[in-house]
């Protein structure tokens, strides 16, 4: 396997297609993988008991499945995913189901198209490039995603790799052989609202609200330490750049200017003046439903006492003064 590709496209996944790949992992491993009961046997069923679940544990199923999405020149965008029924007896994939989905999508998404594959593993292994020869009749040059579902604390990247298929003369023999490709994510308005609804989402585990308020800490800080990274990045490039070590590049230079620009209105007068007007606002409707709130609950605190008081001085003969 090749260290990276050559042919030059550009991958832009969506983040539906990682989420679609995690769920299908997860489901199959849970159905594979049931949660055990706890014998009430001796420790010598449980010690066998707890051996045959390491067993289980141990074999991580692998999913497979097929992305859909558009090229558009020399650009590829993966949109979404489906999955697939895989044959372990003859290491091949059910055609007429996949037929069958390709068709439906095709309906629903007219503009669609099978891009490749994907699967879960820690590395690409040699009895994928059956899968990837198999489905060259539908893309001439299917690109494969690989999910590696372990998780690693130390690593920061996510874990998807994207190979490509390229043609390599290996000891005289053409060669099919996966080689990697970089990627971007790229997200639309929907996604990133549905990405942020099951971030927020409350824990199975019945997780406080503390740690909610830690996670979503942790991940502004991140995101925080992320930008001021790259605008180190930046800054150290632009120094470069003036010094003459590196080359001049205009567009470049554009495209700093223009997110510069954008810097002095955020610290102008006119923003700090409609950004005091609006926290004004807020207070003060905050104030009045405070208020709104205390007038309702002092006049349900008058009805009730003149009630109570009105059956006390007809009992007593009185009248009410209230």
């Amino acid at each position: 396997m090749a260290s990276s590709s050559s042919s030059g496209l550009t991958f832009k996944l969506h983040p539906l297609v990682i989420v679609n790949i995690s769920d299908h992992y997860t489901r199959v491993k849970s159905q594979m993988n049931p949660p055990t009961i706890p014998s009430l046997d001796s420790n010598s069923n449980s010690s066998s008991t707890n051996g045959g679940a390491d067993v289980m544990a141990s074999q991580a199923p692998r999913v497979y499945g097929c992305v859909i999405g558009v090229q558009r020149g020399r650009t590829v965008e993966i949109f979404n995913s489906f999955e697939l029924l895989y044959d372990p007896s003859t290491s091949s994939l059910d055609r007429s189901f996949l037929e069958k989905k390709q068709e439906l999508y095709k309906k629903v998404f007219p503009h669609f198209y099978v891009l490749g594959w994907y699967s879960t593993g820690s590395d690409a292994e040699e009895s994928d490039m059956h899968i990837h020869k198999a489905l060259m009749d539908i893309n001439e040059s299917p690109v494969y995603v690989l999910l590696n579902p372990s998780i690693n604390h130390a690593q920061k990247d996510l874990p998807v790799t994207i190979y490509e298929s390229e043609l390599h003369v290996i000891d005289g023999i053409p060669q099919l052989i996966f080689v990697c490709s970089s990627y971007t994510i790229e997200t639309v308005e929907a996604e990133r609202i549905s990405v942020d609804h099951v971030a927020h989402l409350k824990p199975s585990d019945g997780g406080s609200a503390a740690t909610q308020l830690a996670a979503h800490l942790t991940g502004t800080h991140s995101a925080i330490k992320m930008l001021h990274s790259r605008i180190k990045v930046l800054h150290h490039y632009l120094v470069a750049m003036q010094k003459g070590d590196v080359p001049c590049e205009n567009s470049l230079l554009r495209q700093v200017s223009s997110l510069l620009r954008r810097l002095p209105a955020i610290e102008s007068g006119k923003f700090q003046d409609d950004f005091l007007m609006e926290y004004n606002d807020t207070l003060l409707i905050t104030y009045l439903a405070m208020l709104t709130n205390c007038s309702s609950a002092m006049n349900e605190l008058v009805d009730k006492f003149n009630t109570a008081y009105d059956r006390h001085s007809r009992r007593g003969g009185r009248t009410a003064f209230m």
